[in-house]
């Protein structure tokens, strides 16, 4: 592969990173305070997040399927600088599962509870509802943050990786 190919191809997989990191980091700490410091009621809000997530669920897709061809295309190369290591596929592998099951099972059983607790007029039945979605949220928040903590890992490992590389 032509030296500016591996360029390209490195920069799309920091690209992709930075995109599935930063906006877990993002949705995190700036969106979701915001939200519900400044959206009059809860039902606006969470709305309005549950499609930011689902916009934020699409910049995931497509950033596995970058860092998954980018590591299909460094593997190919065979040049030792950009080899792909066993760890690293494990870590990418896990938070494209982690990913997949957030995106595939746990978000739209979330979404429906949504908008069933926000259709309820019942205060009784509406805190059953508003329950049963709260405890969904719990598992799709810590496999949110595991996801985080191993794209953060994937980082460190890449960097890890340029500073071992001495030019032979």
């Amino acid at each position: 592969m032509p030296h500016w190919g591996m360029v390209c191809c490195l920069t799309l997989e920091w690209v992709a990173l930075a995109v599935w990191v930063g906006g877990m980091i993002v949705l995190s700490g700036a969106v979701i305070p915001a939200v519900f410091n400044t959206f009059g009621g809860q039902d606006s809000g969470g709305m309005f997040l549950t499609r930011a997530f689902e916009g934020y669920h699409r910049l995931v897709v497509g950033a596995s399927v970058v860092l998954a061809g980018a590591l299909v295309v460094r593997w190919l190369s065979g040049e030792a600088h950009v080899a792909v290591r066993k760890s690293e596929i494990i870590v990418l592998a896990t938070m494209v599962v982690i990913a997949v099951v957030i995106v595939m099972v746990l978000h739209p059983e979330a979404a429906a509870l949504q908008l069933q607790a926000f259709s309820m007029k019942d205060e009784g039945a509406k805190k059953a509802a508003f329950e049963a979605f709260f405890r969904v949220l719990l598992p799709i928040r810590s496999l949110y943050m595991i996801n985080l903590v191993l794209g953060l890992l994937l980082i460190g490992m890449k960097a890890k990786r340029m500073l071992e590389y001495d030019g032979k």
